[in-house]
């Protein structure tokens, strides 16, 4: 046998090895014993716990924790794709890091810091009702950093303080919605667009055909409908009148930390070293250390997603406006600062 053949034969034989621990892994993740000792099958995967990383000691020697997350970027209910997918801000962990915060009896309080423009209207609001109910039984600081504009103060209005930076941008109270009409360039270039539906509104916002004045009427009824929402939760987490915010801040505008606490929508101003300060007085712990939550990624979660991808066809993609501005779905409406629509 040849030394080339031998180094064969071992990467075989290794390869045969991590199959059959994978198989034998992804059994025994499945094998669940009951109380009289008989194998039940499940495919249900219980949820996985967060690591901590500490971010400060604890002043004194104590078991007293806060947790420090993160709300970054545009809030989507979109899952991210890939390996490290899953380790990725989203709707679901961020719910699933409150549950976890919520559930350690050594937690005192939560610090989310925000820096976000916003995002979509359900998803932004299902984040506010999860960081609401957490703060009904732990106090939550939000921290705003550069930016927590649009949705991203919607999901603020569910804490029990919020911090800005005097250099903050945040407001931006408002609902957008938007489509593209290139129903004139159909015509310049002889295209048109043949459609049937069940009614008169069912292909409204399209962009093949000038919009009518009963369709305009009915979507801006739609955003009028989620803008009092937003003015809603607003008015009842900072106890200001609707009226008064529909007179000042409430139309739209960004404005700054300082002008925030000045318009009552945020409670002070300061830096996230604060928002800690002030987490460990609401939560009456004065020594207790800070930790951000991590999400790791396991050998066979990297094996089995691999294998997932390796299984899927070859797709070659050019996108020209990647790394410029958020992808927004056209008719979905949004949290956002109008120039984040564009």
């Amino acid at each position: 046998m040849t030394k080339k053949s031998g180094c064969l034969i071992a990467l075989l034989i290794f390869v045969l090895l991590v199959s059959l621990g994978l198989n034998l892994g992804q059994f025994m993740g499945k094998l669940d014993l009951g109380l009289d000792g008989a194998a039940l099958y499940s495919t249900a995967q219980p949820k996985k716990r967060f690591s901590e990383v500490t971010v400060e000691s604890a002043k004194k020697p104590t078991a007293d924790k806060i947790v420090h997350l993160n709300l970054e970027g545009v809030i989507s209910s979109m899952e991210m794709g890939g390996l490290f997918g899953g380790a990725m801000p989203s709707v679901e962990s961020i719910k699933h890091a409150l549950e976890q915060a919520v559930a350690d009896k050594n937690v005192k309080a939560i610090v989310l810091r925000i820096n976000s423009p916003g995002g979509e209207v359900t998803a932004s609001d299902i984040i506010y009702n999860a960081v609401k109910a957490a703060a009904k039984v732990k106090p939550v600081v939000v921290y705003m950093d550069a930016m927590a504009a649009s949705g991203g103060y919607y999901v603020a209005c569910g804490a029990t303080k919020i911090v800005a930076s005097e250099t903050t941008l945040t407001a931006s109270i408002g609902v957008i919605i938007e489509t593209m009409n290139y129903s004139e360039l159909f015509g310049k270039v002889g295209l048109s667009m043949v459609t049937f539906t069940s009614g008169a509104f069912k292909d409204s916002l399209s962009g093949a055909r000038p919009m009518r004045e009963d369709e305009k009427v009915y979507v801006q009824n739609l955003v009028t409908q989620m803008y009092d929402r937003f003015l809603g939760i607003v008015s009842e987490a900072r106890g200001v009148p609707k009226e008064t915010l529909k007179s000042t801040v409430a139309d739209g505008r960004v404005v700054t930390g300082r002008e925030a606490l000045a318009a009552k929508l945020v409670d002070q101003i300061g830096y996230v070293e604060d928002a800690y300060a002030l987490a460990r007085e609401l939560g009456k712990a004065a020594d207790a250390a800070v930790v951000k939550y991590r999400h790791e990624v396991s050998l066979f979660d990297a094996f089995g997603m691999a294998s997932a991808k390796a299984a899927q066809p070859a797709e070659v993609r050019l996108d020209v406006s990647s790394g410029l501005l958020p992808k927004l779905q056209p008719g979905v409406p949004y949290y956002l600062p109008a120039h984040y629509a564009h």
